[in-house]
């Protein structure tokens, strides 16, 4: 929760990483992909989904007191708002990449950890990652920005973004192994989602 929210308030941010164009949310968004990972291996989908609808919720909060701060008068007005308004386009694609990013990364996680009988984790958590990552770019970057930056510049924002935070994955993988490998010795959880709903609205199933 604490690094969407974080995502979004850096993602109106553009940043130069040697020479390749993308947004600061860059720094803590991954995160979010790597700690969905290891819910949905260790806890399986529904807390996962539960997981994804709570950060959801706490952004949207979030947003709504930012915005109520905004709204109160200061003398440096203008510079908070820069630093913490967004658009509502650049809001609404945050919300919706998010959601189907998360939900597919998790799907993806489940589907083949018992297809796969538990083994290759990070076959999984990587492939999982591709998806989710992916399906966020391609979202986000059109919604927020379509028609205010030239499609080719677009694109490139699509990929740089997917492949970046794909990388990030990869380099801390082994760190996302050590840490699913502890917290099922010391919480003795190892789901597997064999009669889970994949409807993302069942928020209720909490078992």
């Amino acid at each position: 929760c604490v690094c969407l929210i974080c995502s979004n308030l850096l993602e109106v941010k553009m940043i130069s990483l040697g020479g390749i164009t993308a947004t600061a949310g860059l720094i803590v968004f991954p995160i979010s992909y790597i700690i969905n990972d290891c819910i949905a291996e260790v806890w399986g989908y529904r807390k996962a989904r539960l997981i994804i609808w709570l950060g959801f919720l706490t952004n949207l909060m979030a947003i709504i007191f930012i915005q109520i701060a905004i709204i109160l008068p200061w003398d440096g007005q203008k510079s908070f708002e820069t630093v913490f308004s967004s658009t509502p386009r650049i809001l609404l694609a945050s919300f919706i990449a998010f959601l189907v990013g998360s939900f597919l990364n998790a799907y993806v996680m489940s589907k083949m950890k018992i297809s796969s009988k538990g083994k290759h984790f990070s076959l999984r958590a990587i492939t999982s990652t591709v998806v989710g990552e992916s399906a966020d770019s391609l979202l986000f970057f059109p919604i927020a920005f379509g028609g205010v930056v030239p499609v080719n510049e677009l694109l490139i924002l699509i990929v740089t973004q997917a492949c970046l935070k794909t990388a990030y994955e990869i380099v801390i993988l082994p760190v996302t192994i050590r840490v699913v490998r502890f917290v099922k010795k010391i919480d003795g959880s190892d789901v597997y989602d064999q009669k889970v709903s994949y409807n993302i609205f069942k928020i209720k199933e909490l078992q």
